[in-house]
């Protein structure tokens, strides 16, 4: 039998059995235990290691339970049992013995079993040790060893952090960065807030927790009594290290979240170049405090992040006025062509891997012509940035110039390649010309190494048309090859001529005939309607995404029975101009007057006021009126209101008591049909209304 007064603490494998021999020489002396007799003998120095006078151990193995904590026995006799059952030749083990004065130490012990020649163990001849210092070496190995670890994960996650910020294009994409589950969870925060300094106030950005919304502190005053305002203020993080903390240093916000079980905070201001530009807050459920080599971490994570912040802004920024400038150089409005049906669309490209602003050099352009004739043009200037959108607009007025003097289409498409290559720039451009004479259904097509047009039939079938072509406009003035052949379509009556840039057939893995091939079967398959179509074919393109954009025209000759034009009426109401709100009320009331439809006089003035003043009210520009008269075999009168404004209308619920968002319930119940369509850089809102015939 094993004595039970014997046990041991069983430390971690790390933990060496076979100790430090240097540290070994500390207070150690030696044991041999006869088995068979139940005699454990020790020699002076074991006595002192386990605090014992000779007088008071006998030399059996039970005296020594006063030394042996109960718990320490169990393991250390379990361990022994096992090593002479096993018919193990040594063990080795940590263990805790209670000193004379109550305290406890650390004991290490080594046996080496003897057994005959059955091998039935005999005798275990081995030592003990005072190991106070080792294992406390090792303990503070271990600590040290954990905080180097925990330091690594932090500084990884700073890392993986960063490295995912570099990749961040616009300021939401640095605040989903930062949210995302992988990120700055990792560092053990439950959310985060984000505010950005603009005009001496804070504006925020990121709210922290859903539905934590402190009221008023959307927008703050940096002189306000918060802790991101302070950090932006004095320009040094704020670590708030309890709530008990957090509700001294800041009464007028910790009542408004002590709902979030919020222990400890961080507020990291955004600096650079010495400027504030915002601060960010981490929030903190299940810690207390921040050691120095958290707070190191964090402040190295809040100057990335106010790079990235910095950068993304610059980008938005930039982004912002090549976009206007793209707006600019597009028709702000395509004309109304009698004797055709026209829908244009426009899409941006998806960003990319650069950082340059996502606007491109696609333009589109409708030119009306004497004699019935219509011109319309497909173009894409090389590159991606706002040089690229400068030479396009140039390209459309010349272009739009060139025709409108009554050059042929070949001379067109040559004039402009030459003014291209006088121009002050490397850039080329793809172009295609399309003359379209409405009353005979003949088109002139000359393409500058374009792709090619398509035309639908009244069946539905779909066909590319191969035109023969010239290089692109600006290469061929620079190799003298200005000849463009002229190519014949014959258009009838219900047909619809589709042009489009390259952004709306190339697709990854695909040559351009299959691309081709795939928008022929789109255009076959999808709505009648030229303006549907147009929806269908940039949704298509909107789903694939892609680093081009794109645009499109679509021209639809009418049938005999179609409906055409019967009378037009314009309208220019700029804002803050009663005078010409006054005027195209009465242009509504005259005009209605006029054409027979005076049943419906109420209904089409009230319809028409309330689509003016939501252009004039929700866009901060100025709205163009359009009145005609749509003959067939339904009478209908059509108004139109047009605004710089791409963004789309949408029904909104009033309310018993509210004042606004009844408008589009009010067209919607008043018109018989009304709907929306981009028109340049803008959008159309239409509605028509059912009339009379004239007697």
């Amino acid at each position: 039998m094993v004595d039970r007064g014997v046990s041991a603490l069983i430390l971690p494998d790390d933990w060496p059995a076979h100790p430090d021999p240097i540290l070994a020489l500390n207070r150690m002396g030696s044991f041999d235990w006869d088995l068979d007799r139940g005699l454990f003998h020790m020699d002076a120095q074991a006595h002192e290691v386990f605090d014992l006078r000779p007088d008071e151990y006998d030399g059996h193995p039970e005296t020594l339970v006063v030394r042996i904590p109960r718990a320490e026995a169990h393991r250390l006799d379990t361990m022994v049992a096992q090593a002479l059952k096993d018919g193990s030749e040594n063990y080795g083990t940590y263990f805790r013995l209670r000193c004379r004065d109550g305290t406890l130490r650390w004991t290490h012990t080594q046996g080496y079993i003897r057994r005959d020649e059955t091998g039935r163990p005999r005798r275990v001849i081995g030592i003990v040790r005072d190991a106070t210092q080792e294992v406390d070496d090792i303990e503070s190995r271990r600590e040290q060893a954990e905080q180097d670890e925990a330091r690594r994960r932090q500084t990884n996650v700073v890392q993986l952090t960063t490295a995912a910020l570099a990749h961040a294009r616009t300021v939401q994409d640095v605040i989903d960065v930062l949210k995302d589950t992988h990120g700055l969870t990792h560092l053990g925060a439950t959310s985060l807030v984000m505010g950005l300094v603009e005009a001496g106030r804070i504006r925020l950005i990121a709210e922290g927790p859903k539905d934590s919304f402190v009221p008023g502190t959307d927008i703050t005053r940096i002189d306000e009594p918060y802790p991101m305002s302070e950090a932006v203020r004095t320009l040094s993080p704020r670590f708030i290290e309890s709530p008990e903390e957090f509700a001294e240093r800041y009464p007028v916000l910790w009542p408004h979240i002590t709902d979030l079980n919020i222990t400890s905070a961080a507020y990291l201001p955004l600096i650079v170049e010495a400027r504030p530009i915002g601060a960010v807050g981490l929030l903190y459920s299940d810690r207390r405090g921040f050691s120095p080599e958290d707070r190191n971490v964090l402040i190295a994570l809040g100057s990335s992040i106010a790079q990235s912040l910095q950068r993304a802004m610059f980008y938005e920024q930039e982004k912002d006025l090549a976009t206007g400038l793209q707006q600019a150089m597009l028709p702000r409005t395509i004309p109304s062509v009698p004797g055709a049906d026209v829908a244009v669309r426009y899409r941006a490209a998806t960003a990319g891997g650069s950082f340059g602003p996502d606007i491109g050099g696609d333009w589109y352009d409708l030119i009306p012509l004497p004699g019935g004739r219509v011109g319309a043009v497909i173009g894409d200037v090389q590159g991606h940035d706002t040089h690229a959108a400068a030479v396009m607009g140039q390209l459309r007025i010349v272009l739009r110039a060139y025709a409108a003097e009554g050059h042929t289409p070949a001379a067109v498409m040559a004039r402009a390649s030459v003014f291209l290559h006088e121009l002050d720039t490397d850039r080329f451009a793809t172009c295609l010309y399309a003359e379209a004479d409405l009353s005979t259904g003949v088109v002139q097509v000359v393409r500058a190494g374009h792709i090619d047009p398509l035309v639908r039939g009244l069946d539905g079938t779909c066909r590319r048309i191969a035109v023969d072509g010239g290089l692109p406009l600006g290469l061929s003035a620079e190799f003298g090859r200005l000849e463009y052949p002229v190519g014949i379509i014959e258009l009838d009556p219900g047909h619809t001529l589709m042009l489009c840039t390259d952004g709306l057939v190339e697709q990854p893995g695909a040559d351009l005939d299959d691309g081709m091939k795939v928008l022929a079967a789109l255009i076959a398959a999808g709505p009648e309607d030229v303006r549907d179509l147009a929806d269908c074919l940039i949704d298509v393109a909107e789903e694939r995404g892609g680093d081009d954009d794109v645009a499109l025209l679509l021209l639809r000759r009418r049938g005999l029975d179609a409906p055409r034009a019967g009378g037009r009426l314009q309208q220019h109401v700029a804002p803050g101009d009663p005078e010409a709100l006054a005027e195209a009320r009465h242009m509504i009331r005259a005009a209605v007057g006029a054409w027979a439809a005076r049943d419906r006089c109420d209904e089409i003035e009230l319809v028409a006021d309330e689509l003016i003043t939501n252009a004039l009210v929700h866009t901060e520009g100025s709205a163009i009126v359009t009145l005609r008269v749509l003959a067939g075999s339904e009478r209908r009168l059509r108004v139109e209101v047009e605004d710089s404004s791409s963004a789309l209308p949408r029904r909104r619920e009033a309310g018993e008591s509210g004042v606004s968002g009844r408008g589009l319930l009010l067209v919607d119940l008043l018109a018989d049909v009304w709907g929306v369509e981009a028109r340049g850089g803008g959008k159309c809102v239409w509605c028509e209304f059912v009339v009379p015939q004239r007697c």
